[in-house]
């Protein structure tokens, strides 16, 4: 689970910093849909504690309110929380095997934010992002992916926070994957919008980055239905 002080810091720190980067992702006509059978795709979201929504109900997690926006447009998705709480990009790389072992259409990863917070190394997390970007690839129909982007807390300096904020737009770019710059834009370092413990969002928060995820999410589900 993300510490009390390291997510005060981390807070702080994306309040106040951007990415250094301009945070583009490729335009969505360049980022395939798999068809669906008739069934309903299943869309994964693999993630950490602000993925599972830790301290609400299971229905608050950003993940259940896209089911939400899913059924009421009518499209035929299936949104699966794989949110795990404390794991860190290692853990997801070993997870993303099991979790394809039934047929996925969309793959969202959400990573990163333990790494930094324990101050683990940029070339590992973006190694650990790559294969759980390799392994997706891998399956037949391909999955479409979106990475949602994270920034890492000041304390470890100012080279280790612009070195850590590369990591996502880089490997969107790289990989031609829809990106979603910032997962907790308008949410971090914001009172309201976070639990007492300041580590993870409230109903509201999770709601607001129902939201940012949406807005990459939604035209990429609408142009492949």
């Amino acid at each position: 689970m993300i510490s009390r002080y390291g997510w005060r810091g981390l807070l702080v720190a994306l309040a106040l910093a951007g990415c250094g980067t301009d945070g583009r992702a490729p335009e969505l006509d360049d980022v395939p849909l798999p068809p669906t059978t008739g069934e309903r795709g299943r869309i994964v979201f693999l993630g950490t504690s602000l993925t599972a929504g830790l301290g609400l109900d299971p229905d608050q997690a950003f993940p259940a309110l896209i089911q939400r926006k899913l059924d009421a447009e009518g499209l035929r998705f299936e949104a699966v929380n794989a949110g795990v709480s404390g794991e860190t990009s290692a853990g997801a790389r070993r997870r993303i095997d099991w979790l394809l072992r039934q047929p996925v259409t969309v793959v969202v990863i959400e990573t990163g934010a333990n790494d930094g917070l324990r101050g683990l190394e940029v070339d590992s997390l973006r190694s650990n992002i790559q294969a759980i970007i390799d392994e997706t690839r891998r399956q037949s129909p391909k999955p479409a992916i979106v990475l949602l982007g994270m920034r890492a807390p000041p304390n470890l300096g100012s080279s280790y926070s612009r070195r850590f904020g590369e990591v996502f737009p880089e490997l969107a770019k790289e990989n031609d994957l829809a990106l979603v710059p910032f997962l907790l834009e308008g949410v971090a370092g914001r009172p309201s919008l976070n639990q007492p413990d300041m580590i993870h969002p409230t109903a509201e928060g999770q709601r607001r980055m129902a939201e940012t995820v949406w807005e990459v999410l939604g035209p990429l589900l609408k142009r492949g239905s």
